[in-house]
C-alpha cells in the first residue's frame, strides 16, 4: 500500500517537530527530558535520524503516533478487504427512493465530474460534525453569536456536511445539550498569510509553573482539569457580553523546559512567536500585564498567592494537584523540597516548612522574563448531531429510523448528551457506532438476500 500512504493527511504540523508525530506518555517525556538526560537524549537523536530518513526516501515521517496512526491501521484494514476509497469527492446529495422514505445511495463530486454511488444496504454519514460550519456555531453554541467566535482545532474540512445531509432525507438534529461542542482552550498562531492556526492546549496546562487568568489578573479554575471543565470555569467567570478569553501565564523557566502551546521547548528558537505577537514577554510581571492588558496589581497579587501556594505543595482555591487525572498531567520529576524558606506576604516575614514532595502540579513563578499567551474557546470536535438510534440508524422527528441511513462520529449525536466525561468520548463512540452500523448493516444484508432465496 505504499502507493496509498501519500493520501494520508500529515499531523498538524504545529503539533509536530519538522512535522514528526510526538506521541503522550513516554514519548513525550522522551523529548522533554532530553536536555538533562542522556538516555532521552540519545533516544531524541535517534528519533530525529530516523525523520531525516524518512524525509529523504518518503517526504514525510513514517513513524504514525495518535489519530495518524489509527486512521492508517484503519486504511490498512479496509484495503485488505478491497474496498476502495475516493479521495476529493465530496458528496452532494443523497438518492431518496420516490417515496423519499428510502435512502438508496449518494452523488459525489470528483476531478471527472459528478458520479452517482448506488448503496444496496445503508449509507453511513460520518463526515465529522460542523466545527467549522459558522452558521450551525451560530445557533448551537451561545457563546459564538456570530458564529465567529470559536476557533475549533478539528479538521478543517469538517464543515457540517454529514448534518445536512441528515436533514435533507429528513433527520432530526439533537440540540438539547449541555454544550453543543468538546469544549477546548485554543491560541491562535498567526501565518505568514494573515490567517491563524488554532493550536489546542491540552498539555502544558497541568505543569507546574503555569497558571491562568482573566483580564482581570485572576484566577478562574483548575488548570490541571480537562479542557472542557477549563473552558467551563471560563465561561462562568466572562462576563455577559463579553468574549471568553484568558491568558496563560509562565516564566522563563517554564517555557524552556515545557514550552507553551506552539512555542516548543529548549533548544528551539521562539524569537518569531515574539514578533508576530502570539507570544508576549516582560521583564516583570506589571510588565507583563501591560503588554497583555490584564490589571497589572490583580497579577502581581495572583502569582504571589499561587507562589506562596506552590511552596505550601496545596492549591487552597482550586485543588489543582488532588486528584489523579491533575497529577498525570504534572511533572512527578520535580526534585523534593525539605528546607525551611522564608517568605514575606505583604511586608511581613513569614517562616514555613515545605512539604517534603513537592505538588507535581504546581511551582513558583518567579524567574524573569515572564511570558503569556492568550487562549480563546474552541473545540477538539462537536456534540450536538444527528439523534440516532441503538443501530447508529438515523431518526426523523418523530423518533422513526430513516431506511438506509446511518450515522457514526461526530454526525451522531453525542451519547453522552453533551458532558465530557473523559478524553476520548468522541474518538470512543465513533469506532464503536461505526462497529455497530456496519453489523446492523451487514445483517439487513443477510436478511434481504435470505428472503429472496428460491425454495
Amino acid at each position: 500500500f505504499a502507493g496509498k500512504f501519500k493520501q494520508l493527511k500529515p499531523p498538524l504540523p504545529e503539533t509536530t517537530l519538522w512535522g514528526m508525530g510526538i506521541a503522550s506518555g513516554a514519548d513525550l517525556r522522551h523529548f522533554l527530558s532530553s536536555t538533562r538526560s542522556l538516555a532521552s537524549f540519545w533516544y531524541v537523536t535517534k528519533r530525529v535520524l530516523a525523520l531525516w530518513r524518512d524525509l529523504l526516501l518518503f517526504g514525510r515521517s513514517t513513524r504514525l503516533v495518535n489519530g495518524n496512526a489509527l486512521v492508517a491501521g484503519l486504511a490498512t484494514s479496509v484495503f485488505e478487504a478491497g474496498v476502495q476509497l475516493r479521495v476529493n469527492s465530496p458528496v452532494t446529495r443523497l438518492l431518496m427512493s420516490d417515496d423519499g422514505k428510502k435512502v438508496l445511495g449518494a452523488v459525489i463530486k470528483t476531478p471527472s465530474g459528478e458520479q452517482t454511488i448506488r448503496a444496496r444496504f445503508g449509507v453511513v454519514l460520518a463526515c465529522g460534525g460542523f466545527p467549522h460550519d459558522v452558521a450551525r456555531k451560530r445557533e448551537l453554541l451561545p457563546h459564538a453569536p456570530t458564529g465567529h467566535e470559536h476557533w475549533s482545532a478539528a479538521s478543517r474540512g469538517n464543515t457540517g456536511d454529514g448534518l445536512r445531509l441528515g436533514e435533507s432525507a429528513g433527520g432530526y438534529i439533537n440540540k438539547g445539550f449541555q454544550e453543543g461542542a468538546a469544549l477546548a482552550p485554543v491560541s491562535l498562531v498567526p501565518q505568514k498569510d494573515g490567517s491563524f492556526v488554532h493550536f489546542p492546549h491540552l498539555l502544558e496546562r497541568g505543569k507546574p509553573g503555569l497558571i491562568a487568568v482573566t483580564k482581570q489578573g485572576k484566577r478562574f479554575t483548575n488548570e490541571a482539569n480537562s479542557y472542557y471543565d477549563f473552558m467551563r470555569g471560563l465561561f462562568a467567570a466572562t462576563p455577559s457580553g463579553e468574549l471568553p478569553e484568558a491568558w496563560l501565564v509562565v516564566d522563563q523557566r517554564f517555557i524552556r523546559r515545557y514550552g507553551l502551546g506552539a512555542v516548543k521547548p529548549f533548544p528551539m528558537p521562539f524569537g518569531s512567536f515574539l514578533r508576530n505577537g502570539y507570544l508576549k514577554r516582560g521583564r516583570t510581571l506589571a510588565e507583563l500585564a501591560n503588554a497583555c492588558g490584564i490589571d497589572a496589581a490583580a497579577l502581581q497579587t495572583t502569582v504571589a498567592s499561587h507562589n506562596w501556594q506552590a511552596l505550601q505543595g496545596r492549591d487552597t482555591q482550586f485543588g489543582r494537584g488532588d486528584t489523579p487525572y491533575n497529577r498525570v498531567q504534572g511533572d512527578n520529576t520535580q526534585v523534593k523540597i525539605k528546607s525551611k524558606v522564608d517568605i514575606h506576604m505583604k511586608g511581613k516575614r513569614v517562616d514555613s516548612f515545605v512539604p517534603e514532595f513537592a505538588n507535581p502540579c504546581m511551582a513558583e513563578i518567579k524567574h524573569a522574563p515572564f511570558y503569556a499567551v492568550r487562549v480563546v474557546a474552541g473545540s477538539l470536535g462537536t456534540f450536538a448531531g444527528l439523534e440516532t438510534n441503538e443501530h447508529a440508524q438515523v431518526l426523523n422527528e418523530d423518533k422513526q429510523p430513516i431506511a438506509g441511513l446511518y450515522a457514526a462520529g461526530n454526525d451522531m449525536a453525542s451519547v453522552m448528551g453533551g458532558h465530557y466525561p473523559s478524553g476520548g468520548i468522541t474518538l470512543g463512540p465513533a469506532m464503536t457506532f461505526g462497529y455497530i452500523a456496519a453489523h446492523h448493516i451487514a445483517s439487513q444484508a443477510t436478511s434481504s438476500m435470505a428472503s429472496t432465496r428460491p425454495v
